[in-house]
């Protein structure tokens, strides 16, 4: 028993000593897994996103790039119809203006306008033209600054709608931005886009920023810029207008002039753009460098998918977490179980010694008495008496053998061939006594019944059978009986023949006793001529049948 629980107690893990290094252990290795997947999820996630928005972006730019070149191409066209005039009137304008929309891809622009190129001393005379078609109320502004050298108001409308008529007279080159895309215009002799401006149809009320496509146009004659054909554009509707046709889902679309800066922000369309999964793109607008952005919708916080992973991934690390804590507090209980278990071996196993110590004085106690009771009879001659205190006493002296091996096994099993060499020990001569049999273990009542039978047949071969003459032999077989016996057969030769008819002695009823009554198995003594054979069962045991047990305290720790 000592052995069992010092080698269980040994076996142990390093988590029973420290009960709660596991679970936590657990749980956090259970949650850094969740995490890095988390991670991982959110990294593909973003990857996809970034992958749909570069997609999109393609499509969006190109069918831009589409629109744009078409504005420039109608104005280029208008050019060339207009250059053929000597003098442009309101009315040929408008229906060349007509003309051009009817096109299903001249869509986003606020319609086309014309600017006569004038100087500031023309501006009277300007105004009383303009006023002459019938446009009321014609005055150019803002009032040219000192040294102007040139202006070029706003001189006919392609639709002049009351909004539109609302930019009627604006010189537009009285503004840096628009001053700058004209001259461009008129040193490259192409259609150039202006940066970020406030249309003059939307001053006075909030709108997006805009900006003009300008193509100048040139006298044949001298050389010199007529005037420029504009083509305004609200930058939001443009931008709807350019993704009408080509569906983006929910990502967002924004629109930059040069820089992705908040003050270069001319057109969003869609939800507010996220920083992750973000492409730009570079394009060009009427030779303008310009940036598409194109991103997928904010998110506060993780993806959908990363948010199931984490909860999932949490409800896995605590069960993990739990089970571990349980494990522990089975090792701790186990633990504690372990320790009384030891004291109990070790207070079981001083009795036990106390015991064995007070067994083997009382059968030393017997033995003295028997010895004194021989000695001081009215007749310590007489051979009944003698033999009746050797029979005794060898019986004594068989427990007490048997008793020895009982005390070394700790009171354990103890093999079959060890309790018949014991007994057989004083007869044992050359090749008297032969021994045969697989190794067996017996309990310790059947080990002692087992001794006291060996023993009396042992005397009674010794008296008057096999062990009494010298060239005779005892043989001792034993072989396993099914799953819970085994067989010992005990068979003489060579010795003197056997008499017939014999009284039946003590020595025959006592093994009887022991092994047909006492272990209830079945027994068979046949004293035949040439020797004396018997053969008898004796049960095997388990273990947990006969160790002692003890319940259990209540002082078991706890985690």
């Amino acid at each position: 028993m000592d052995r069992i629980i010092s080698d269980k107690v040994g076996a142990q893990g390093w988590y029973e000593r420290m009960p709660r290094t596991l679970p936590i252990a657990g749980f956090t290795l259970a949650m850094l897994a969740t995490l890095a997947y988390a991670y991982t999820t959110e990294r593909t996630e973003i990857r996809q996103r970034q992958q749909q928005a570069r997609a999109a972006a393609s499509v969006v730019g190109a069918s831009l790039g589409r629109r744009v070149n078409a504005h420039t191409a109608y104005l280029q066209s208008a050019a060339l119809l207009l250059e053929k005039s000597r003098d442009i009137t309101q009315a040929e304008f408008i229906a060349l203006s007509q003309e051009l929309s009817r096109d299903d891809e001249y869509r986003g622009s606020e319609g086309i306008s014309w600017a006569e190129a004038i100087t500031p001393q023309q501006i009277p005379a300007f105004e009383a033209a303009r006023r002459a078609e019938g446009i009321e109320n014609y005055t150019v502004r803002p009032a040219p600054s000192p040294g102007a050298r040139m202006l070029t108001p706003v001189t006919y409308l392609g639709d002049p709608t009351p909004r539109r008529r609302l930019s009627y007279g604006y010189d537009m080159y009285s503004e840096i931005q628009r001053r700058t895309a004209i001259d461009r215009a008129e040193r490259e002799k192409r259609p150039i886009a202006t940066g970020p401006i406030r249309l003059a149809m939307d001053r006075g009320r909030q709108a997006w920023p805009g900006f003009l496509i300008y193509m100048p146009l040139f006298d044949k004659g001298t050389g010199r810029m007529r005037g420029v054909l504009g083509a305004p554009f609200n930058a939001q509707v443009f931008l709807q207008s350019v993704i009408e046709l080509e569906p983006v889902n929910d990502f967002s679309v924004a629109l930059y002039d040069g820089a992705v800066r908040p003050d270069r922000l001319m057109a969003r369309v869609g939800p507010q753009e996220g920083a992750q999964g973000q492409v730009r793109l570079p394009v060009m607008v009427a030779h303008r460098p310009m940036v598409l952005v194109v991103s997928p919708p904010s998110e506060s916080g993780l993806s959908k998918v990363a948010v199931i992973t984490l909860a999932l991934g949490s409800v896995v690390a605590c069960l993990l977490g739990g089970m571990a804590w349980l494990v522990a507090r089975q090792a701790a209980e186990d633990r504690a179980s372990l320790a009384w278990l030891r004291e109990q071996a070790s207070i079981r196993g001083m009795l036990s010694r106390e015991l064995n110590h007070r067994v083997k004085n009382t059968l030393a106690n017997v033995l003295s008495i028997i010895a004194l009771t021989r000695r001081r009879g009215s007749d310590p001659t007489s051979p009944a008496l003698n033999e009746f205190a050797d029979a005794l006493e060898g019986r004594i002296r068989a427990l007490s053998a048997t008793h020895d091996l009982l005390i070394a096994s700790n009171w354990g099993t103890t093999p079959l061939r060890e309790v018949v060499e014991a007994e057989l020990a004083p007869y044992a001569r050359g090749d008297t006594v032969l021994l045969e049999g697989p190794d067996v273990e017996l309990a310790p009542n059947d080990a002692l019944s087992l001794g006291l039978a060996v023993h009396e047949l042992a005397t009674n071969a010794s008296k008057y059978g096999a062990l009494s003459v010298e060239g005779a032999r005892v043989s001792v077989r034993w072989a396993l009986f099914g799953m819970d016996r085994v067989r010992v057969r005990w068979a003489e030769s060579g010795g003197p023949p056997v008499p017939e008819n014999r009284p039946r002695g003590f020595g025959t009823e006592l093994i009887e006793r022991i092994l047909a009554h006492e272990l209830g198995e079945r027994f068979e003594l046949v004293f035949a001529r040439e020797g004396v054979r018997c053969e008898m069962l004796l049960p095997l045991r388990s273990p947990a049948m006969f160790k002692m047990r003890a319940k259990q305290g209540e002082g078991a720790g706890q985690l």
